[in-house]
Protein backbone atom coordinates (compact mmCIF):
# COMPACT_ATOMS: atom_id res chain seq x y z
CA UNK A 1 0.00 0.00 0.00
CA UNK A 2 1.17 3.57 -0.68
CA UNK A 3 0.57 6.09 1.29
CA UNK A 4 0.28 10.04 -0.37
CA UNK A 5 0.72 12.75 2.42
CA UNK A 6 1.07 16.67 1.39
CA UNK A 7 3.26 18.40 3.21
CA UNK A 8 0.58 20.71 5.00
CA UNK A 9 -2.53 19.16 5.98
CA UNK A 10 -4.89 21.01 8.55
CA UNK A 11 -6.06 17.51 9.53
CA UNK A 12 -9.28 17.96 7.95
CA UNK A 13 -8.42 16.64 4.12
CA UNK A 14 -8.87 13.44 3.39
CA UNK A 15 -6.27 11.00 3.14
CA UNK A 16 -5.74 9.23 -0.05
CA UNK A 17 -4.69 5.84 -0.11
CA UNK A 18 -3.40 3.86 -3.39
CA UNK A 19 -3.94 -0.12 -2.30
CA UNK A 20 -2.98 -2.79 -5.21
CA UNK A 21 -6.24 -4.22 -6.91
CA UNK A 22 -5.59 -8.05 -6.40
CA UNK A 23 -8.41 -9.13 -4.77
CA UNK A 24 -12.30 -8.83 -4.30
CA UNK A 25 -14.03 -7.42 -1.33
CA UNK A 26 -14.63 -9.77 1.01
CA UNK A 27 -18.00 -8.36 1.89
CA UNK A 28 -18.88 -8.66 -2.04
CA UNK A 29 -17.51 -12.52 -2.64
CA UNK A 30 -19.59 -13.85 -4.35
CA UNK A 31 -21.43 -11.11 -5.89
CA UNK A 32 -19.40 -10.96 -9.60
CA UNK A 33 -18.53 -7.37 -10.79
CA UNK A 34 -20.98 -6.30 -13.24
CA UNK A 35 -18.62 -4.06 -14.53
CA UNK A 36 -16.11 -7.25 -15.40
CA UNK A 37 -18.93 -8.74 -17.56
CA UNK A 38 -20.55 -8.64 -20.85
CA UNK A 39 -23.94 -10.05 -22.55
CA UNK A 40 -23.19 -12.66 -25.28
CA UNK A 41 -26.22 -15.30 -26.68
CA UNK A 42 -24.70 -17.56 -23.76
CA UNK A 43 -24.99 -15.52 -21.19
CA UNK A 44 -22.40 -13.18 -18.72
CA UNK A 45 -18.54 -13.38 -20.55
CA UNK A 46 -15.50 -11.74 -18.64
CA UNK A 47 -13.82 -8.87 -19.69
CA UNK A 48 -11.60 -5.95 -18.73
CA UNK A 49 -13.14 -3.64 -16.76
CA UNK A 50 -13.23 0.10 -18.17
CA UNK A 51 -10.43 0.85 -15.89
CA UNK A 52 -8.18 -1.70 -16.95
CA UNK A 53 -9.06 -4.11 -14.03
CA UNK A 54 -9.08 -7.76 -15.25
CA UNK A 55 -11.26 -10.66 -13.60
CA UNK A 56 -7.41 -12.57 -13.09
CA UNK A 57 -6.44 -9.86 -10.51
CA UNK A 58 -9.94 -8.77 -9.34
CA UNK A 59 -11.08 -12.50 -8.57
CA UNK A 60 -7.88 -13.90 -6.86
CA UNK A 61 -6.96 -14.88 -3.76
CA UNK A 62 -4.84 -12.36 -2.00
CA UNK A 63 -1.56 -13.89 -0.33
CA UNK A 64 0.93 -12.03 1.81
CA UNK A 65 3.67 -10.77 -1.01
CA UNK A 66 6.51 -12.18 1.16
CA UNK A 67 9.82 -14.02 -0.17
CA UNK A 68 9.33 -17.61 0.83
CA UNK A 69 7.90 -20.74 -0.55
CA UNK A 70 5.02 -21.18 -2.61
CA UNK A 71 2.80 -23.70 -2.84
CA UNK A 72 -0.77 -23.40 -5.36
CA UNK A 73 -3.23 -26.80 -5.07
CA UNK A 74 -5.73 -26.83 -7.54
CA UNK A 75 -9.23 -29.50 -6.69
CA UNK A 76 -10.65 -29.49 -9.96
CA UNK A 77 -14.03 -31.63 -11.53
CA UNK A 78 -16.14 -29.67 -8.95
CA UNK A 79 -19.84 -29.35 -9.96
CA UNK A 80 -20.41 -33.20 -11.28
CA UNK A 81 -20.98 -34.69 -8.26
CA UNK A 82 -23.47 -32.46 -5.61
CA UNK A 83 -22.61 -33.98 -2.46
CA UNK A 84 -18.11 -34.10 -3.82
CA UNK A 85 -18.79 -30.48 -4.74
CA UNK A 86 -20.22 -30.01 -1.18
CA UNK A 87 -17.74 -31.79 0.57
CA UNK A 88 -14.73 -30.14 -1.40
CA UNK A 89 -15.86 -26.60 -0.27
CA UNK A 90 -16.70 -27.05 2.71
CA UNK A 91 -14.00 -29.14 3.72
CA UNK A 92 -11.11 -27.72 2.09
CA UNK A 93 -8.62 -24.89 3.37
CA UNK A 94 -9.61 -21.75 1.63
CA UNK A 95 -5.92 -21.40 0.20
CA UNK A 96 -6.69 -24.30 -2.17
CA UNK A 97 -8.03 -23.19 -5.63
CA UNK A 98 -11.38 -25.02 -6.95
CA UNK A 99 -11.70 -26.18 -10.26
CA UNK A 100 -15.25 -26.39 -11.46
CA UNK A 101 -16.04 -27.85 -14.57
CA UNK A 102 -17.57 -26.08 -17.15
CA UNK A 103 -20.70 -29.13 -17.75
CA UNK A 104 -20.90 -29.01 -14.46
CA UNK A 105 -24.90 -28.46 -12.36
CA UNK A 106 -25.70 -25.33 -10.10
CA UNK A 107 -22.54 -24.08 -10.74
CA UNK A 108 -23.14 -20.30 -10.04
CA UNK A 109 -24.35 -21.29 -6.81
CA UNK A 110 -21.40 -23.13 -5.80
CA UNK A 111 -19.02 -20.21 -6.95
CA UNK A 112 -21.03 -18.24 -4.89
CA UNK A 113 -20.70 -20.79 -1.66
CA UNK A 114 -16.60 -21.37 -2.49
CA UNK A 115 -15.89 -17.47 -3.03
CA UNK A 116 -17.64 -16.81 0.06
CA UNK A 117 -15.20 -19.52 1.98
CA UNK A 118 -12.60 -17.36 0.55
CA UNK A 119 -11.64 -19.87 -2.24
CA UNK A 120 -10.12 -18.49 -5.78
CA UNK A 121 -11.26 -20.53 -8.44
CA UNK A 122 -10.91 -21.35 -12.10
CA UNK A 123 -13.04 -22.98 -15.21
CA UNK A 124 -12.30 -26.36 -16.51
CA UNK A 125 -12.85 -26.21 -19.86
CA UNK A 126 -12.95 -29.84 -21.69
CA UNK A 127 -10.08 -30.16 -25.20
CA UNK A 128 -9.86 -32.94 -27.25
CA UNK A 129 -7.35 -35.60 -25.95
CA UNK A 130 -5.34 -37.80 -28.30
CA UNK A 131 -7.02 -41.07 -28.74
CA UNK A 132 -10.14 -40.13 -28.78
CA UNK A 133 -12.51 -42.66 -30.55
CA UNK A 134 -15.23 -39.89 -31.30
CA UNK A 135 -14.19 -36.76 -29.94
CA UNK A 136 -17.76 -34.74 -31.32
CA UNK A 137 -19.49 -37.03 -28.88
CA UNK A 138 -19.49 -34.23 -26.57
CA UNK A 139 -20.82 -30.99 -28.04
CA UNK A 140 -18.92 -28.99 -25.23
CA UNK A 141 -15.28 -30.03 -26.49
CA UNK A 142 -13.10 -27.67 -28.57
CA UNK A 143 -11.72 -29.85 -31.31
CA UNK A 144 -8.55 -29.22 -33.61
CA UNK A 145 -10.40 -30.05 -36.31
CA UNK A 146 -13.79 -27.71 -35.95
CA UNK A 147 -14.05 -24.23 -37.60
CA UNK A 148 -12.37 -21.63 -35.68
CA UNK A 149 -15.62 -19.84 -35.03
CA UNK A 150 -17.37 -23.16 -33.37
CA UNK A 151 -14.62 -23.56 -31.19
CA UNK A 152 -14.88 -20.39 -29.92
CA UNK A 153 -18.83 -20.19 -29.65
CA UNK A 154 -18.57 -23.41 -27.33
CA UNK A 155 -15.44 -21.51 -25.11
CA UNK A 156 -18.05 -19.03 -24.70
CA UNK A 157 -20.58 -21.32 -23.59
CA UNK A 158 -18.54 -22.53 -21.39
CA UNK A 159 -17.87 -19.28 -20.04
CA UNK A 160 -20.97 -18.30 -19.62
CA UNK A 161 -21.87 -21.16 -17.58
CA UNK A 162 -20.44 -19.59 -14.19
CA UNK A 163 -18.67 -15.89 -13.05
CA UNK A 164 -16.06 -15.39 -10.81
CA UNK A 165 -13.38 -17.44 -11.76
CA UNK A 166 -9.67 -15.94 -12.78
CA UNK A 167 -8.73 -17.82 -15.40
CA UNK A 168 -9.12 -21.29 -17.72
CA UNK A 169 -8.15 -24.88 -17.19
CA UNK A 170 -7.65 -27.60 -19.65
CA UNK A 171 -10.00 -30.79 -19.00
CA UNK A 172 -7.70 -34.00 -21.25
CA UNK A 173 -6.76 -31.77 -24.32
CA UNK A 174 -3.85 -33.72 -25.32
CA UNK A 175 -4.51 -33.03 -28.74
CA UNK A 176 -5.81 -29.53 -28.94
CA UNK A 177 -3.22 -28.45 -26.44
CA UNK A 178 -0.25 -29.67 -29.04
CA UNK A 179 -1.81 -27.83 -32.31
CA UNK A 180 -0.89 -24.04 -32.46
CA UNK A 181 -3.40 -23.29 -35.07
CA UNK A 182 -6.02 -24.77 -33.27
CA UNK A 183 -5.47 -22.94 -30.12
CA UNK A 184 -4.07 -19.58 -30.69
CA UNK A 185 -7.38 -18.26 -31.43
CA UNK A 186 -8.68 -20.18 -27.91
CA UNK A 187 -6.02 -18.27 -26.06
CA UNK A 188 -6.10 -15.10 -27.65
CA UNK A 189 -9.82 -14.52 -26.40
CA UNK A 190 -8.84 -15.88 -22.92
CA UNK A 191 -5.84 -13.44 -22.94
CA UNK A 192 -8.10 -10.36 -24.13
CA UNK A 193 -10.71 -11.49 -21.55
CA UNK A 194 -8.06 -10.78 -18.28
CA UNK A 195 -7.83 -14.63 -17.69
CA UNK A 196 -5.49 -16.75 -17.18
CA UNK A 197 -4.78 -20.42 -18.32
CA UNK A 198 -3.43 -22.99 -15.91
CA UNK A 199 -2.00 -26.05 -18.39
CA UNK A 200 -2.66 -29.23 -15.77
CA UNK A 201 0.86 -30.59 -17.34
CA UNK A 202 -0.29 -34.13 -18.52
CA UNK A 203 0.28 -33.62 -21.98
CA UNK A 204 3.84 -33.34 -22.78
CA UNK A 205 3.58 -32.08 -26.34
CA UNK A 206 1.95 -29.12 -25.04
CA UNK A 207 2.24 -25.48 -26.71
CA UNK A 208 0.48 -23.69 -24.43
CA UNK A 209 3.65 -22.02 -22.39
CA UNK A 210 5.25 -20.76 -25.79
CA UNK A 211 2.42 -19.65 -27.35
CA UNK A 212 1.12 -17.81 -23.54
CA UNK A 213 4.61 -15.72 -23.60
CA UNK A 214 3.96 -14.58 -27.38
CA UNK A 215 0.46 -13.38 -26.99
CA UNK A 216 1.11 -11.84 -23.46
CA UNK A 217 -1.38 -14.35 -21.65
CA UNK A 218 -0.94 -15.28 -18.00
CA UNK A 219 -0.16 -18.74 -17.61
CA UNK A 220 0.77 -21.40 -15.09
CA UNK A 221 1.99 -25.23 -15.80
CA UNK A 222 1.26 -27.48 -13.01
CA UNK A 223 4.09 -29.75 -11.69
CA UNK A 224 2.49 -33.13 -10.75
CA UNK A 225 -1.05 -34.71 -10.65
CA UNK A 226 -1.38 -35.30 -6.93
CA UNK A 227 -3.58 -38.20 -6.80
CA UNK A 228 -3.32 -40.38 -9.88
CA UNK A 229 -3.26 -43.29 -6.84
CA UNK A 230 -6.15 -42.74 -5.07
CA UNK A 231 -5.01 -43.49 -1.55
CA UNK A 232 -4.76 -40.73 1.33
CA UNK A 233 -1.22 -42.47 2.15
CA UNK A 234 -0.07 -42.40 -1.90
CA UNK A 235 -1.72 -38.49 -2.00
CA UNK A 236 0.07 -37.42 1.19
CA UNK A 237 3.59 -38.85 -0.42
CA UNK A 238 2.84 -36.91 -3.57
CA UNK A 239 2.12 -33.73 -1.71
CA UNK A 240 5.47 -34.51 0.16
CA UNK A 241 7.27 -34.61 -2.69
CA UNK A 242 5.76 -31.25 -4.20
CA UNK A 243 6.87 -29.65 -1.39
CA UNK A 244 10.69 -30.58 -2.15
CA UNK A 245 9.96 -29.47 -5.30
CA UNK A 246 8.69 -25.70 -4.32
CA UNK A 247 11.63 -25.45 -1.67
CA UNK A 248 14.17 -26.50 -4.95
CA UNK A 249 12.24 -23.72 -6.98
CA UNK A 250 10.83 -20.94 -4.99
CA UNK A 251 7.23 -22.40 -5.63
CA UNK A 252 5.25 -25.36 -7.17
CA UNK A 253 1.51 -26.19 -8.26
CA UNK A 254 0.03 -29.32 -7.85
CA UNK A 255 -3.53 -30.50 -9.28
CA UNK A 256 -6.24 -32.85 -7.93
CA UNK A 257 -9.72 -33.92 -8.32
CA UNK A 258 -12.45 -33.91 -5.57
CA UNK A 259 -11.95 -37.54 -4.63
CA UNK A 260 -12.91 -37.81 -0.65
CA UNK A 261 -8.98 -39.06 0.02
CA UNK A 262 -7.69 -35.97 -2.04
CA UNK A 263 -9.65 -33.85 0.27
CA UNK A 264 -8.75 -35.69 3.10
CA UNK A 265 -5.08 -35.80 2.66
CA UNK A 266 -4.93 -32.05 1.75
CA UNK A 267 -6.90 -30.70 4.32
CA UNK A 268 -4.45 -32.69 6.71
CA UNK A 269 -1.29 -31.69 4.65
CA UNK A 270 -1.83 -27.83 4.60
CA UNK A 271 -2.45 -28.06 8.35
CA UNK A 272 1.01 -29.40 8.57
CA UNK A 273 2.75 -27.66 5.71
CA UNK A 274 1.65 -24.07 7.00
CA UNK A 275 3.42 -24.73 10.53
CA UNK A 276 6.47 -25.34 7.96
CA UNK A 277 6.66 -22.29 6.83
CA UNK A 278 5.16 -22.81 3.64
CA UNK A 279 2.30 -20.43 1.98
CA UNK A 280 -0.54 -21.39 0.27
CA UNK A 281 -1.54 -19.42 -2.49
CA UNK A 282 -4.63 -18.71 -5.10
CA UNK A 283 -2.93 -20.12 -8.49
CA UNK A 284 -3.10 -16.62 -9.67
CA UNK A 285 -0.19 -15.43 -7.54
CA UNK A 286 1.96 -18.28 -9.42
CA UNK A 287 1.26 -17.19 -12.60
CA UNK A 288 3.31 -15.91 -15.08
CA UNK A 289 2.42 -12.83 -16.22
CA UNK A 290 4.36 -11.19 -19.27
CA UNK A 291 2.20 -8.24 -19.35
CA UNK A 292 3.96 -6.98 -16.32
CA UNK A 293 0.42 -5.48 -14.89
CA UNK A 294 0.47 -6.93 -11.43
CA UNK A 295 3.61 -5.70 -10.53
CA UNK A 296 2.82 -1.85 -12.32
CA UNK A 297 -0.97 -2.12 -9.82
CA UNK A 298 1.53 -2.85 -6.65
CA UNK A 299 4.37 -0.29 -7.11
Amino acid sequence: MTKYSPGLRSGSEPLILQAPRVGQDPRLAGTPNEDLLEDSPYGPLPVVGPDGLRPMDHYARPWSGARGTRIAIIVGGLGLSQTGTQRAIEELPSEITLAFAASGNSLQRWMQASRRQGHEILLQVPMEPFGSSDPESDPNTLLVDAPRAKNLERLHEAMASITGYTGIMNHLGGRLLSNVDALEPLLRDVSARGLLFLDDGSSARSTSGTLAKAIDLPHAFADMTLDGQVETAAILRKLDDLERLALRKGSAIGVASAFDESVQAIRQWVQEASRRGIEIVGVSALADDPTGYRAEVNQ
